[in-house]
């Protein structure tokens, strides 16, 4: 399946509920986001953002709506050829990965989407994850043992893992969480660099607006499963719908 993406919209959600029993996760979500652009994802804890992500990386199906991704609509595409141009980095994929995994292996096998490598290690895999490892900065920890390396450098390894697979999206769920100054700040410039230099859209999820870098020039506000404000940065991260959003 190609994923030549003439369309404008990498991303598009239209009226996207999504119900468990009687309980109205999602409601009426409609989001536009156009290749090459970074978005910030921003609520308060319930608010419906990693049930948002689940859709748009095609791990969760909605109760109703539109939803386009990468110009393939669900319902009318494989969800698993899909999933493999999405990058998700969230912090509880830190615990899957074996503790005695070789650093650049567990680079290596986001190539194939899963925990542990499959199939045959190419030299150009190994230059390939390495670059990738520079990019973040984090080329000084590849000879040692995974299972020793610092919370936030697991977190870059997540990162490099799923730009491996050169995703066309890379979600980022709340990837600061648990980190010291130092640690956050380390990856908020691999976001930045990320932004800077691929070609992935990224989209950050965080309740916390200091760490929306500024290559990312949108926001998404979602309040109670639904849209409460969504569009340029400057016009949406006002006090005002701050104070309102978080009460």
């Amino acid at each position: 399946m190609g994923f030549v993406l003439k369309m404008q919209n990498i991303i598009e959600l239209i009226n996207v509920s999504m119900h468990r029993g009687k309980t109205k996760i999602l409601k009426d979500v409609s989001w536009s986001i156009k290749k090459g652009s970074h978005w910030a994802l921003i609520g308060p804890n319930g608010a419906g953002k990693t049930s948002l992500l689940k859709i748009i990386s095609g791990n969760l199906w909605p109760s109703s709506g539109t939803v386009k991704v990468l110009g393939k609509e669900f319902g009318k595409t494989d969800l698993r050829e899909l999933r493999k141009k999405i990058g998700w980095v969230s912090s509880y994929l830190t615990e899957k990965i074996p503790s005695n995994e070789d650093i650049l292996e567990i680079v290596i096998s986001g190539k194939f989407a899963s925990f542990g490598v499959y199939s045959k290690i190419t030299d150009k895999d190994r230059k390939k994850a390495l670059n990738l490892i520079k990019l973040l900065g984090i080329k000084h920890i590849v000879d040692r043992d995974y299972k020793v390396i610092s919370q936030g450098e697991k977190q870059k390894i997540l990162i490099a893992r799923a730009l491996m697979a050169e995703p066309l999206v890379l979600l980022l769920d709340e990837p600061a969480v648990g980190l010291d100054i130092k640690a956050r700040n380390n990856l908020l410039e691999s976001t930045s660099k990320i932004c800077k230099e691929t070609k992935t859209t990224v989209i950050y999820i965080t309740h916390h607006i200091d760490e929306i870098v500024k290559e990312i020039d949108n926001v998404f506000l979602i309040k109670s499963g639904q849209v409460f404000k969504q569009g340029k940065k400057k016009s949406i991260l006002t006090k005002g719908n701050l104070d309102r959003l978080f009460e």
